[in-house]
């Protein structure tokens, strides 16, 4: 049986009949007592977070999270509809599963799906996606030799900081773990 000191970030563990994902760990040795792991586990359903104490020779139950390629097909409103690409069989995933990636959805983009069983419990964009500048402001001459950005706003809504270099109508790469500006596209 896998251990509490066996814990990396990123993993589900099954704690109090719910499903958490480790979302930080820190090795703790008191100088008074047995030493221990202090985990920040997120709820996979709900979102709630917990803070847990385990010893570092407790058991802990890793749940097994399956990962498998799907192309986006269409959205039915409150749904999106994957074809994963090994069986080609279509799923339903609810748009909270997605977070800020939804905005950024096109007709077959590559998904990775994180699956216990048969439920989809996350859905991850490709590292980076396009968005094309709707509205920034205008940059002011001689202001590059800082390092200094600017607002802008995306055709689909999304806010972020651009250079002060991009103006309205250029596409931009975007950073789906950061959700900035990464470079204008070539």
């Amino acid at each position: 049986m896998p251990i509490a000191n066996d814990l990396k970030v990123g993993n589900v563990v099954k704690v109090k009949d719910g499903n958490y994902r480790v979302v930080k760990t820190e090795h703790v040795k008191p100088g008074k007592g047995g030493a221990f792991i202090q985990a920040e586990l997120k709820n996979i359903q709900t979102g709630s977070k917990l803070n847990e104490r385990f010893r570092s020779d407790e058991t802990v139950e890793f749940v097994f999270v399956e990962t498998r390629k799907g192309s986006f097909m269409y959205d039915d409103g409150s749904l999106i509809v994957i074809m994963l690409s090994d069986t080609f069989e279509q799923i339903e995933v609810l748009y909270e599963a997605l977070g800020e990636g939804k905005r950024f959805l096109n007709e077959e983009m590559e998904l990775t799906l994180e699956m216990i069983g048969e439920k989809v419990i996350n859905v991850s964009l490709p590292i980076r996606v396009e968005g094309v500048i709707a509205e920034t402001e205008v940059a002011i001459k001689n202001q590059t030799a800082t390092n200094s950005f600017k607002p802008a706003i995306l055709e689909n809504g999304f806010k972020l900081s651009v250079p002060p270099f991009v103006e309205s109508g250029e596409t931009i790469i975007i950073n789906t773990e950061t959700w900035g500006y990464v470079e204008r596209k070539k």
